[in-house]
């Protein structure tokens, strides 16, 4: 059984689709999932300076506006943490799916206690001192979220005035939080970690979204080129060769009336079709020969 030539073609093209558009999905599949998580990463950072930048203006603008007041009663808004916690909780009544919090291992306000997976990336820092920032993945209820830390490190000794021993602490600050958390702090001591959250899923989608578009265009593509392809394979390989070979096979037989070997080409059809009729021509002069 002969394979036929455009089956043959048709193989051959198949089979560099498959590698090409495997290839293809392979990079581009990488380099989008890539190009999202860089995405998330940036929105990570650019809250987490939003964060610093509260901290920033409540620690130099807010608190010696009121350093006083804390005599007589204790403001938690002159906390830095506190202040860029409120901001970012004020976001997440619009966006729940981000989230913001200065997770410490022994806080003075409850609510800045570290979870497990928070209190494990404060242990990260404190056994590794010299990393600045840490950036994971994580599951949440509403699906993968990516987290990016930073260690929160006592520098400044005015936070020992507050979180030195409970009898040195202003006594209006014990009045809101009592006396048995928030205590014992050391200088340069990482006692926990900003830490922002990211949802994942809308970039990811977007990410796959210009996957599947990107791959369907490829497909289509592939689809027209494989068309006209085949057009142009039947139009100017198979279809001359056909009719050379269906007159060549009645010449061969004896019938000299079968047909004439004419092309007006110049490409390699066109040379052979000429080669064809100058053959035709010596044989028949051999035959008349051959009956005289």
């Amino acid at each position: 059984m002969r394979v036929k030539l455009v089956w043959k073609f048709n193989l051959v093209l198949l089979a560099i689709f498959v590698i090409g558009v495997g290839v293809a999905a392979l990079v581009s599949h990488r380099v989008l999932q890539a190009n999202a998580r860089e995405e998330i990463v940036q929105n990570a950072r650019l809250m987490m300076e939003a964060a610093l930048s509260s901290r920033t203006y409540t620690s130099k603008q807010i608190k010696p506006l009121l350093e006083t007041q804390l005599k007589y009663t204790f403001l938690p808004q002159t906390v830095p943490a506190f202040a860029a916690t409120e901001v970012f909780n004020d976001l997440r009544k619009k966006h729940p799916d981000y989230g913001y919090k200065e997770a410490t291992l022994n806080p003075t306000n409850p609510r800045d206690r570290a979870s497990d997976w928070e209190a494990d990336v404060v242990q990260a820092f404190r056994q590794n001192p010299a990393t600045a920032e840490l950036v994971g993945e994580r599951d949440t209820p509403t699906g993968p979220a990516l987290y990016l830390a930073r260690p929160i490190q006592i520098t400044d000794p005015a936070c020992l005035a507050c979180h030195n021993t409970a009898e040195t602490a202003p006594k209006t600050m014990l009045d809101v939080y009592g006396g048995a958390n928030g205590f014992g702090w050391k200088m340069n001591e990482i006692i926990g970690a900003q830490l922002v959250s990211v949802p994942m899923s809308v970039p990811i989608q977007r990410a796959n979204h210009v996957f599947r578009t990107f791959m369907l265009s490829l497909a289509g593509i592939f689809l027209v080129a494989f068309v006209l392809l085949n057009a142009m394979l039947h139009f100017m390989v198979i279809r001359p060769v056909t009719k050379l070979a269906s007159v060549a096979d009645q010449v061969s037989l004896g019938n000299f009336e079968a047909g004439e070997f004419k092309s007006h080409s110049n490409d390699e059809i066109g040379v052979l079709t000429d080669a064809l009729g100058r053959m035709k021509t010596s044989l028949v002069q051999a035959m008349k020969m051959l009956d005289t």
